[in-house]
């Protein structure tokens, strides 16, 4: 995968000529969106050429048949007449309007499944896609075959869960290696790189943003990033597409402040786009920063105020000041204009949690799995819900789900660890703590859990040496010392040397006065510090009469005022 681009054609003027001649094919047969996504790409390279190259590509376009009829129907598939459009399109084997005769089909039904979404059944929603898988599969083997018609096959293949969709798709691709349609719809059928390696794809420049955009799903970032930066310093530097997958990867990263900087290049690039910006205000979100969140949402409303992305870029901004019954209130009317929209549904689960509506959130989370299988959030939010109702064994599942997605994250893994201590398996517990520490542990809390967990299997020299590193590094993250947490890592190392014997009373009596500089420990520091002061005038007065009669004596030692089974109490999560 790293050496995708090692023979990358950067041929600036046939990626050019490319755009035009497949903007014009996608926009001609009401691929709306792609034709956009074409045409900005377009417009990024042609500032990369003299403004007469640039102004001179064209696109020979055949002579076509039926022209009235074309636009008669284009007309109608803009305003979405769809029925109307398929009537008119019906029996004529031109490519085009072949091709938005199905289209035109496939999107009446779509619309008629929204609009009644709580009113039919699964047989009935998928009606009109039955339709369409066997009138296009008719038409599989002749002449009038081409990759458009093959990319809208496999769009019914997926919709229909059919097991050979990736494999349409692909022969799509190869057909048409300039669908971007094609590519994002391979794109939802990869679950993991496995299946990456094993795609038969063309060689064309294209196949860099399917890259990119796939490795950045599977979450795998570096490499897509590594991917994102080699387009955007040869032909794409203009491309706000670039730019704002970019700034996604840095916030998956968690690296918000470079996410924000990339998107505020765009903003200042472009203050009307809101691509991604419901991205950027989750960014906002987790950085707490209600002024800008509040610039950015008037702004979209002052857009767009019927964008899923200005929805949920207010959705987040009521939920910032925890006004989360209004958050919910936008998030509804986001997944009104787009219920496929995972992003919408999975704050939504979000929002529903803050408001300790469980129910309501495994609804929601549940959705968003189905609209996108590799979004983590949904998935660590669904462990979160069953968490909530005492339910560990289900959360677990989730957790498991999340981790997996995202294999190298602490919190996804310090969540596993939390699910399998709840379930008494600790030993499954610590070596999750134990990974969360070691892939980075920003929070610095999997020291601490990986601490009581040894002290709960009596496991003592380990759990003194993990509150011994707790203690150094949450101080050296600069995280707050007069969080309780460290009062508890105090006390339970004022313990344990103080059963060391003699030798480390010293060092016994430091953790103690640590101790007592936090409410939570106040009362079994001082009674430490007591301790050890009668422990310590015990042991010179044994040295004294050793000195003098020449003889030793053994000593008993006092029993710890804090046993065992008080810190079982002090230390459970």
């Amino acid at each position: 995968m790293s050496g995708l681009l090692e023979d990358f054609n950067f041929d600036i003027l046939q990626i050019a000529q490319d755009l035009v001649k497949v903007g014009d094919e996608c926009s001609q047969r009401g691929l709306s969106y792609t034709a956009k996504w074409v045409a900005e790409l377009d417009f990024a390279v042609s500032q990369k050429l003299e403004p007469e190259v640039a102004d001179n590509i064209e696109y020979a376009q055949p002579k076509r048949k039926n022209r009235s009829r074309y636009n008669l129907a284009k007309k109608l598939f803009d305003v979405k007449e769809y029925s109307r459009c398929a009537h008119y399109t019906e029996g004529y084997s031109d490519a085009i309007l072949l091709f938005l005769h199905f289209y035109s089909r496939y999107m009446a039904g779509e619309k008629k499944v929204v609009e009644d979404e709580s009113e039919k059944s699964g047989d009935t929603k998928f009606a009109h896609l039955k339709l369409l898988h066997r009138d296009l599969g008719k038409l599989k083997d002749t002449s009038k075959w081409d990759g458009y018609l093959c990319y809208l096959y496999g769009l019914v293949l997926r919709k229909l869960d059919l097991p050979h969709a990736s494999q349409v798709l692909q022969e799509s691709i190869n057909l048409n290696p300039l669908n971007w349609a094609a590519w994002l719809e391979l794109a939802s059928l990869i679950k993991n790189s496995e299946m990456l390696s094993q795609l038969k794809l063309p060689n064309c420049w294209m196949k860099a943003f399917f890259m990119g955009y796939i490795l950045s799903e599977l979450h795998l970032d570096d490499a897509a990033l590594n991917l994102y930066d080699k387009l955007y310093q040869g032909v794409f530097e203009h491309s706000l597409y670039v730019k704002s997958q970019i700034a996604k990867i840095h916030y998956s990263l968690r690296d918000g402040i470079q996410a924000a900087s990339k998107f505020n290049e765009i903003r200042e690039e472009d203050p009307f786009c809101l691509d991604s910006m419901d991205v950027y205000s989750n960014v906002l979100y987790v950085q707490i920063n209600q002024p800008e969140l509040a610039q950015l949402a008037h702004q979209a409303f002052e857009v767009d105020k019927y964008r899923v992305e200005t929805c949920c870029i207010i959705g987040n901004y009521y939920g910032l000041r925890g006004q989360h019954e209004k958050a919910v209130l936008y998030l509804q009317r986001a997944l009104k204009l787009n219920p496929h929209y995972s992003y919408a549904w999975t704050i939504m689960g979000h929002e529903n949690i803050e408001m300790k509506n469980s129910n309501a959130a495994i609804a929601c989370y549940r959705k968003a799995t189905e609209m996108n299988m590799r979004d983590f959030r949904a998935w660590y939010g669904l462990g979160q819900a069953y968490e909530i109702l005492k339910m560990p064994l289900y959360s677990l599942y989730y957790y498991r789900m999340a981790q997996s997605l995202k294999p190298d994250d602490s919190r996804m893994l310090v969540a596993l660890g939390d699910a399998y201590e709840k379930l008494e398996r600790l030993h499954d517990a610590k070596k999750c703590y134990w990974k969360a520490h070691c892939v980075g542990d920003l929070e610095c809390i999997a020291l601490l859990r990986l601490a009581k967990t040894y002290d709960k299997l009596k496991e003592t020299d380990h759990a003194a040496a993990a509150y011994c590193d707790y203690l150094r590094e949450s101080s050296s993250n600069g995280t707050n010392d007069m969080d309780d947490s460290h009062g508890q890592a105090y006390l339970y190392l004022a313990n344990y040397y103080l059963n060391k014997g003699p030798q480390c009373l010293d060092t016994a009596r430091e953790y103690a006065q640590k101790c007592v500089e936090y409410p939570s420990t106040l009362a079994d520091g001082k009674a430490l510090l007591r301790e050890i002061i009668q422990l310590r005038s015990q042991d010179e007065s044994s040295k004294d009469q050793n000195s003098f009669f020449g003889a030793s004596s053994s000593r008993q030692p006092l029993r710890n005022r804090v046993g065992e089974d008080s810190l079982n109490l002090v230390f459970t999560p």
